[in-house]
């Protein structure tokens, strides 16, 4: 098996609490410092609209790591009890427990700075170190989504188009 190593580009600074990123993330603001010898990285990065952050969840505790059947949780602010969802693989959800605790956000991007940049709508707390930044590009997006029975069957139930 081969070893992997990865060096943060950077750290997410957020002034919103746990609970506030962890319900509707959509509205919470961050900057995203980026150290000093990765700073030439975000030249011509301005004018993008939205960038893919990559994180890495640094705050998961060990019992957290390496689950592979995991339930949506994000559905029970809707009202659904966890009970009453399916668990399913990790791999089937963009849950923070997982082998690698590698986070992907498509973010909307507010401003880049010398060594730094602001984002709306970032899923990560204070202090997570960010692993890498690339642009989000046309070419990346996807209009015609499928979703397998059980996933578009809880959205059904509880009258949703789109999460």
């Amino acid at each position: 098996m081969q070893n992997i190593t990865l060096e943060p580009i950077g750290f997410v600074k957020v002034k919103h609490n746990v609970e506030d990123i962890k319900g509707d993330h959509s509205k919470v603001i961050s900057d995203i410092i980026i150290y000093e010898k990765y700073k030439d990285g975000l030249k011509g990065l301005k004018g993008f609209s939205h960038a893919i952050i990559l994180c890495y969840f640094n705050k998961l505790r060990d019992f957290e790591k390496g689950v592979l059947l995991v339930r949506p949780r994000r559905l029970t602010r809707y009202g659904l009890p966890l009970e009453a969802l399916p668990e399913v693989g990790v791999f089937a959800l963009d849950s923070p427990n997982r082998p690698n605790p590698i986070a992907l956000s498509i973010v909307e991007l507010i401003n880049v700075g010398q060594t730094s940049i602001t984002v709306k709508g970032l899923d990560a707390f204070d202090e997570t170190p960010v692993i890498d930044i690339k642009p989000y590009t046309p070419d990346r997006a996807v209009c015609n989504v499928e979703l397998p029975e059980w996933y578009s069957s809880l959205l059904n139930k509880l009258n949703i188009k789109e999460i």
